[in-house]
């Protein structure tokens, strides 16, 4: 069974973790976000499957829906908030050398965790 958590901001779900990557199939409530971050040891990939989100990228926003795919590359600050009235899920593809929790560095965070 694939491994869940649950956040002040909605959830994640680990699909896939291999070696050189993991997948998290990840569900943020409306008007929610997790921290304003970034990562050390990898990349991500974000498909909006549902939803619509406000992703910023080192400062800069945009918005994006369904079929959309961000690129986040080692290092770059970002943050995906929902702006719509139902769920924002989207499918998270890290690549890099380590996927740790651990390997998140908070910038800011709306529930106290920066």
């Amino acid at each position: 069974m694939n491994y869940k958590e649950k956040r002040p901001w909605g959830e994640f779900e680990n699909i896939l973790d291999l070696p050189y990557s993991k997948v998290k199939k990840i569900t943020i409530f409306p008007g929610q976000a997790p921290s304003y971050q970034y990562h050390f040891k990898r990349s991500e990939i974000y498909i909006i499957i549902k939803g619509e989100a406000l992703i910023t990228i080192d400062g800069e926003e945009s918005e994006y829906v369904k079929g959309d795919i961000i690129r986040v590359p080692v290092r770059a600050k970002h943050k995906v908030k929902n702006i719509g009235q139902d769920d924002l899920i989207f499918v998270e593809i890290q690549l890099g050398e380590y996927f740790g929790e651990d390997d998140i560095v908070r910038i800011s965070d709306e529930y106290g965790r920066a």
